[in-house]
Parts: C-alpha cells; structure tokens; sequence
C-alpha cells in the first residue's frame, strides 16, 4: 500500500523559511520521480516542483531561486526547503510519486504565510 505523508507546514512570517517533507513507502522510491504540488483557495493545483529518480529538477517560474526540491533515497524522503516565503505561497502543499505508470498524493500539509 503506497503512503506518501507530508509533514513540516505551519505559519510563517513574509520573508521567513520552511522546510516540508514527505515520508514514501509502499514503492520503490529510488526510481520514482517526486514532485510537490500546492492549492491555495479557490485555485487550481499546481505543480511546485519535481525531481526524477535521477536527481533532475524543475520548477514553477514563481518558486525559482527560493524553493529547492531534494531527495534522500536511503529514507524515501523527499524535501521542500521553501525560502524568502511570500503570502502568495499560502496553500496547502501535496506531494506526489509517479511510480509503475501511477501517481500517487499525499494527504497534504498547510503552508500560511502572514503577518
């Protein structure tokens, strides 16, 4: 049974940092590529950031330069480290596994950033 469960969201002030990550098990971790996700209210979801099993990473236009996506295959974690944080990046943050030709989510963690 895959398990994908997020943990390390919470409120932060503008400017301040965060760092979410996501425990897998239930696959082979190693050669799924991992991704996060985010939805604030009343918007669609949309993907943050992704690394393959190889260690490639993307990002969306709007985190680059302050988000950084990481992998630790020894602990099938995989980590978000969120820097220089804006309001706008308040919403609730999913990770996904796309393993064996399926995606995967987790339940999701809830990122507010406010004063």
């Amino acid at each position: 049974q895959v398990q994908l469960v997020e943990s390390g969201g919470g409120l932060v002030q503008p400017g301040g940092s965060l760092r979410l990550s996501c425990a897998a098990s239930g696959f082979i971790f190693r050669i799924a590529a991992m991704s996060w996700y985010r939805q604030a209210p009343g918007k669609q979801r949309e993907l943050v950031a992704g690394i393959t099993s190889g260690g490639s990473t993307d990002y969306a236009d709007s985190v680059k330069g302050r988000f950084t996506i990481s992998r630790d295959n020894a602990k099938n974690t995989v980590s978000l480290s969120m820097n220089s944080l804006k309001p706008e990046d308040t919403a609730v943050y999913y990770c996904r596994a796309y393993a064996a030709l399926r995606g995967y989510w987790g339940q999701g963690t809830q990122v507010t950033v406010s004063s």
